[in-house]
């Protein structure tokens, strides 16, 4: 294998291989005209069941299972055919990332997205699931910003390399194992003496956390990437993750259907 040797200027090559590359394209914007349905519920959620995607409807779960009004219709993006890059999905998210979020219970419409954003966002219109205190709620916002952060290590860095890409790079992947290795390391010295991420109550922290490190913990994520990362050995981590594995709630927003957009 030749070694790659930098250009002077990058330019997209006409193939990226893997699961993923007839996707990426170095530009934003919307690539067709598409025409998203809408329900008449208070929230339309956007979204598919990866890791940042069930956050929304764990969320809306837990909030209903507190006997709150947050009905949702719920609209599957397929990310894998690129229905997330359709201009009615561009414009509630000109990010084009999964879950994006309709609220419908204003006066206008309001555009939600980012998976942090929809969950401060109902956290906040609700009241619930974070604390009122000052020094909780940036406590919690400290870890739910940790987790936005953290993630794409996780996410874009170690499973991309371990999971998807074409070919094994043995730097890539020990670069990436070596921060996932250290992040869940984290996690269980964080949850040592504690319930949840920040104390005694379980808040909008744990759902963000949970849907990356308390998922791969469980081998739900990537197939053997568990085993890999030796998560087992986490037992802080482990314990965590079974607990909110097992709320009623958590169960709803996994076993949730999805409508289909077209």
């Amino acid at each position: 294998m030749s070694q790659y040797q930098l250009p002077t200027k990058w330019e997209a090559p006409k193939e990226m291989g893997g699961q993923w590359g007839s996707l990426n394209q170095p530009t934003a914007g919307s690539r067709f005209e598409q025409k998203l349905p809408k329900g008449k519920k208070p929230f339309q959620v956007y979204s598919t069941g990866t890791p940042n995607g069930i956050k929304a409807t764990i969320m809306l779960e837990e909030l209903k299972e507190l006997g709150l009004q947050a009905d949702y219709d719920l609209f599957k993006i397929n990310i894998g055919e690129g229905d997330q890059f359709g201009s009615d999905f561009v414009a509630i998210n000109p990010n084009s990332k999964i879950p994006a979020m309709l609220d419908q219970s204003e006066e206008n419409d309001i555009r939600v997205f980012e998976s942090a954003s929809i969950l401060l966002y109902l956290a906040e219109k609700y009241d619930r699931l974070i604390p009122k205190d000052t020094l909780g709620k940036t406590e919690v916002l400290n870890w739910l910003f940790w987790q936005t952060g953290a993630a794409p290590f996780l996410g874009g860095g170690f499973g991309h390399f371990f999971h998807y890409a074409p070919e094994k790079i043995e730097y890539a992947i020990n670069r990436f194992a070596m921060e996932a290795k250290r992040q869940l390391d984290l996690l269980d010295k964080e949850l040592k003496d504690k319930d949840y991420i920040v104390g005694n109550d379980y808040t909008i922290a744990d759902i963000a956390i949970w849907s990356w490190y308390g998922r791969l913990a469980l081998d739900k994520v990537w197939d053997n990437a568990s085993t890999f990362l030796d998560v087992t050995s986490y037992k802080h981590l482990q314990k965590w993750a079974k607990n909110i594995a097992d709320r009623p709630a958590v169960k709803r927003g996994l076993e949730v259907e999805y409508k289909a957009i077209k």
